[in-house]
């Protein structure tokens, strides 16, 4: 049966919205002696990551719990510390085509929203790659204390957005959010980059 068009788009951030550079990661890492992935091989650890994502502990508190497990790993607070302050200066950069796809579904009449798991430091992250304003809602996991993949999440999300499931299409890197997604009721597609912007704009009908 066919679904009803959407009416609203939902984008994930990192991996969508925003890319970031492994070459600037991997970078960090030789400098400061670590092993290759130590950096978001540690902070992604979902014993580190499920408090902060869920707005338990702030991403202050995230990274100082990074610190210290690279601090046992390498036996070196001072180059744990060091290597993990350079690190988080690196925010990512804006994905300018799809920037211009959100802009273009904004301008045909459609809401946009971020759907995303993140810290307290998005809002933040948001301002500093100008993305303020380019967005109708933003649906951040750590203020809502709920996390993508689940379906409490995507209701709340749909509600931000002002449009039901079955009128949502939700876009994500991610193969566990959009299986979550597609269970809430909404369309879901598994990005894989630009090449996918054309699929997504006939899906739309831009």
């Amino acid at each position: 049966m066919a679904r009803d068009r959407a009416t609203a788009l939902l984008v994930d951030m990192d991996g969508v919205l925003r890319r970031w550079d492994p070459e600037v990661i991997a970078g960090v890492e030789r400098r400061y002696g670590l092993p290759h992935d130590a950096l978001l091989g540690t902070a992604m650890r979902w014993a580190l990551l499920q408090p902060v994502i869920t707005g338990q502990v702030t991403h202050a508190d995230w990274m100082s719990t990074v610190v210290d497990a690279l601090a046992v790993a390498t036996g070196d607070l001072n180059r744990a510390r060091a290597a993990v302050a350079e690190w988080e200066r690196y925010r990512g950069e804006v994905d300018p085509d799809v920037l211009a796809f959100v802009r273009q579904v904004r301008a045909s009449g459609l809401r946009v929203g971020l759907a995303t798991n993140a810290t307290d430091l998005l809002d933040a992250d948001l301002e500093r790659l100008g993305l303020t304003g380019e967005l109708d809602a933003v649906v951040n996991s750590s203020v809502l204390g709920v996390h993508k993949p689940s379906r409490d999440y995507f209701q709340q999300a749909c509600a931000a957005i002002g449009a039901p499931p079955k009128r949502v299409l939700f876009v994500d890197d991610s193969d566990r959010a959009v299986a979550g997604a597609r269970a809430a009721g909404l369309s879901a597609y598994r990005w894989s980059g630009p090449t996918d912007l054309p699929y997504l704009r006939a899906a739309l009908a831009l």
